[in-house]
């Protein structure tokens, strides 16, 4: 590629950036062999007040929360939790007037509630999100939005009835990296899509999902049975308790906590519906803790050609004793470029082969006899012109969210600008369920050693 095709193509990539958080990014000043750093803009958002409040205070609750306040007009109403220390650890953050409760019911049923956070264990996501909407409620909950898939079509309904806005958390679909991301692929930048290969791997206990236990934990202050709500009925046990995501009767594996966040993002990023086939297979092969999921587990997923994408193949990993360190990232990889990202940042490297085929290397030519090298070689430069043969140089260009930036805020920005306008969100209900639907057909690829259908249009099992 000559140096003003190769600057056109850099001004081309670095132009502009896509719109989908309710934020704009600013132009890019573009260097030549630097990390280009995407800038969003100030968000101009009005200046009416939302009350939020949080159901479940763990440590997404609490995240979510910080997160959410940081959108102007956005303040706190209020918590639920069922260990008390939570509720004792908001009061210390934010107040100790603030409303504060066991009962999620109570904070349904107040008026000067707007919306809720619902980062509650996945088995109460759908109870909780259903009853919110039912009761005027706008809902951000947490992924995956179910635990099952036979529960999804009802929370899609009960959006469509009540008219409230529902987003799900896979906070990454709304991050300026994936926005650009998404626009370099729509551009044909890398070609057709043919493979997605997406990891996220870990090296340590918390990692992993040990979490700490606090000492004071017991039937005083934590309500078990609510906690159980229609998972089996068992005796108090503070593991299960604080450490859910090891149990599938509270949660969903590796393939419900992490895969669906790879999957959102290609989804999002492709405006994929989904694959029709899902084949996932792993073991518990270190953290020997009483869990009673895989901590390694890998998936390859079919995608059909769409109207939006080729059909191509994705391949997922999780590995919570990766001894190189962990690593989380993705690649999508088309027939002439690649786009890495992870950690708010991705890399597009461009190269396509020219549109003669090789002459020589490692090839039957080697061994054709002389004369027979001699023909091929004569109708070889009769067939293909100099332009024919000329390789393409490869290209590569980085991108980067700038230090500090959380592309939690945007996912809030976005949810809020919904409810005051009237607005869309880029992760509904229905793409909830489009996300969860692979994540949860894994699990249960798993666990019955098959492949699983998936119909990613309607939403539901094949046989």
């Amino acid at each position: 590629m000559s140096t003003p095709t190769r600057r056109k193509f850099l001004r081309q990539l670095g132009g502009t950036a896509a719109l989908f958080t309710g934020s704009t990014m600013g132009a890019l000043a573009l260097d030549e062999g630097k990390i280009h750093y995407l800038q969003p803009e100030k968000k101009h958002l009005s200046n009416d007040k939302i009350r939020v409040a949080g159901i479940g205070m763990g440590i997404m609750g609490f995240g979510d929360m910080h997160a959410a306040l940081k959108v102007p007009g956005v303040e706190i109403a209020g918590v639920c939790d069922l260990y008390t220390g939570h509720l004792e650890r908001a009061k210390e953050i934010w107040g100790k007037d603030l409303y504060t409760t066991r009962d999620f019911r109570e904070l349904l049923q107040r008026p000067d509630i707007d919306a809720v956070i619902v980062a509650t264990p996945d088995h109460w996501h759908d109870h909780i999100s259903i009853a919110a909407m039912k009761a005027g409620k706008h809902v951000y909950c947490e992924k995956p939005m179910v635990q099952h898939l036979d529960e999804g079509h009802a929370v899609i309904k009960t959006q469509k009835e009540t008219g409230k806005v529902l987003i799900v958390g896979s906070q990454g679909v709304s991050s300026i990296t994936l926005a650009e991301a998404k626009k370099r692929i729509k551009a044909g930048d890398i070609g057709e899509i043919n493979l997605v290969e997406a990891v996220n791997d870990r090296f340590s206990s918390v990692g992993a999902w040990q979490y700490a236990i606090p000492l004071d934990a017991s039937l005083e202050t934590v309500d078990w049975d609510t906690f159980l709500g229609d998972a089996p009925k068992l005796p108090f046990d503070a593991t299960r308790f604080f450490r859910w995501r090891n149990y599938r009767d509270y949660g969903t594996g590796v393939a419900g906590d992490l895969f669906i966040h790879l999957i959102s993002a290609v989804h999002h990023a492709l405006d994929s519906y989904g694959p029709s086939r899902i084949f996932a297979s792993g073991q518990l092969s270190f953290w020997n803790d009483g869990r009673d999921v895989p901590d390694v587990l890998a998936a390859v997923m079919d995608y059909p050609k769409t109207e939006q994408h080729n059909a191509f193949q994705m391949m997922l990993r999780v590995n919570f004793a990766d001894g190189s360190g962990g690593s989380n990232r993705t690649r999508i990889v088309g027939s002439e470029g690649v786009i890495e990202w992870g950690g708010n940042r991705f890399t597009l490297k461009k190269q396509k082969l020219p549109k003669a085929p090789e002459l020589g290397g490692y090839d039957s030519y080697l061994h054709f006899s002389a004369q027979q090298k001699s023909e091929y070689v004569k109708w070889y430069n009769e067939k293909f012109s100099k332009e024919d043969r000329k390789p393409f140089p490869p290209e590569e260009v980085k991108y980067a969210a700038p230090a500090g930036y959380d592309e939690r805020v945007d996912h809030f920005a976005n949810f809020f600008q919904a409810i005051r306008s009237g607005g869309t969100v880029v992760e509904d209900a229905s793409f909830g369920l489009r996300a969860a639907g692979p994540a949860l057909a894994s699990n249960l690829s798993y666990e019955k050693r098959k492949v699983v259908n998936w119909d990613p249009v309607a939403m539901k099992l094949l046989k």
